[in-house]
């Protein structure tokens, strides 16, 4: 389990497990859920278009990611956002299908964008991760006051001066970034789960930002860590244990809120 060759697994894993619990709670507390899970989704045909130009796939995601934003940040201002959020997705898959269609290549590297393959990280994805990680934190830190309060109160943000289409743009760009970097680590169809599960359960814990945001930093990396674990004791797929635990996360959330 603590072999040379899963340095890089440990490493990574913890890394967007890091970046996924700060991000997550500002996708809590908006109501962004259905934008983390969109997001995801509408970047892996990034992947296949930069097969097809023979570029580095993570190049290819966060292309796909910025369309994706500034599809939905312009259709937000013409409709209601969950709309606008599943006419990029749509628009995006389609896309994505019309690229797979090119090559018979593909077939594993997909697999991998979607359900994950933290087992196959190699030294040249730790790099580019951790880049994207730091900076997404980094821009986190910087905009945390406004974000927070266009988060809670956008009326009230206005009042104090917050553009609160801006926040809504910068926050989407953090997400789009985040969700790009953990894709080819666990998939596009968990890293709503790693998002989502331990903010939550952050949320339930406690009101006050920093505290809520530190618990869902380690529920993540003990989610990721844990899932790591199990995968390599009983070989099942990563991605298994993520969303069980991701959803254990959040059920335990609601009983002691409850309690």
């Amino acid at each position: 389990m603590f072999s040379s060759f899963m340095t890089n697994t440990w490493i990574v894993a913890s890394i967007v497990a890091a970046v996924a619990g700060v991000i997550g709670f500002f996708v809590v507390i908006r109501g962004a859920s259905f934008a983390a899970h969109a997001l995801p989704l509408g970047t892996f045909p990034g992947a296949a278009a930069a097969s097809l130009l023979g570029i580095n796939p993570l190049f290819g995601l966060i292309a796909f990611a910025g369309l994706g934003v500034i599809g939905i940040s312009w259709l937000s201002r013409r409709g209601r956002h969950e709309v606008a959020t599943a006419l990029c997705l749509i628009t995006l898959l389609g896309l994505g299908a019309l690229f797979l269609s090119m090559t018979n290549e593909y077939s594993q590297e997909v697999y991998a964008l979607l359900f994950g393959e933290v087992l196959g990280v190699s030294n040249t994805d730790l790099a580019p991760v951790a880049v994207i990680g730091c900076f997404a934190i980094a821009v986190t830190a910087v905009l945390f006051r406004p974000l927070l309060l266009s988060s809670v109160s956008p009326d009230l943000a206005k009042a104090r001066g917050v553009s609160n289409r801006a926040m809504e743009f910068a926050f989407m760009s953090i997400l789009a970034l985040a969700t790009a970097m953990a894709l080819p680590v666990v998939g596009a169809l968990l890293v709503f789960s790693l998002m989502i599960g331990p903010a939550a359960a952050a949320r339930s814990l406690t009101d006050r930002p920093i505290p809520a945001i530190c618990v869902s930093v380690g529920v993540s990396l003990a989610t990721a860590w844990t899932s790591i674990a199990l995968s390599y004791i009983s070989n099942w797929p990563v991605g298994f244990f993520v969303g069980m635990l991701g959803a254990a996360c959040y059920g335990l959330g609601q009983v002691w809120t409850r309690a």
